[in-house]
């Protein structure tokens, strides 16, 4: 059950960052819209991910916490990297983007692309993949939410580093699913 939430709280961690920078514009409506579509939208992209590896999954089986791994570590070096290059901005004097539906939907697919991959790797974790799936998208929706609240004072300051840390999180589940396998 840990690494689950372990898992949903890694992929999370992108949406909270993008939701706590939209939270500088203040506009009320985004505390429900955007942890409402990002969370519905990376369990979404999990069940996705999940649903191509149970079909691929006798192909891979005997590489599938190798490709897990990768996977992770990928999706988490990615994260990391994309965290150090937007902290190296000088992000004091962007404000966000004027909202929009085709701008909540951009910012959801954009952060939910790695729940994709991440869904891959669900038949590996311990606990049923409904339950994973639930906890995905509640953890994603219910961080968003506190992104949003916590924009106007944090946002522009620690944005970066959530997904940061976000990354740092999914590449030490791919360590512990490889060692664990091993």
């Amino acid at each position: 059950m840990w690494a689950a939430i372990a898992l949903a709280f890694g992929l999370a961690m992108d949406a909270t960052a993008v939701s706590a920078a939209r939270g500088l514009a203040a506009q009320p409506r985004e505390l429900v819209v955007l942890p409402l579509l990002f969370g519905s939208f990376q369990a979404g992209m999990a069940a996705i991910g999940w649903l191509a590896g149970r079909w691929a999954g006798p192909y891979i089986a005997r590489w599938d916490h190798w490709v897990a791994f990768g996977l992770l570590v990928a999706i988490g070096g990615k994260m990391l990297f994309d965290g150090w290059r937007d902290r190296a901005k000088d992000t004091a004097d962007c404000a966000p983007a004027p909202a929009s539906i085709m701008l909540y939907l951009g910012l959801a697919i954009a952060t939910s692309i790695d729940a994709a991959a991440a869904g891959l790797t669900l038949p590996l974790v311990p606990v049923a993949p409904w339950i994973a799936l639930a906890l995905i998208g509640g953890i994603t929706a219910a961080c968003s939410a506190a992104g949003v609240l916590a924009g106007r004072v944090f946002g522009a300051r620690f944005g970066p580093r959530l997904a940061m840390l976000g990354g740092l999180v999914l590449i030490g589940i791919g360590v512990r699913l490889l060692a664990h396998e091993l």
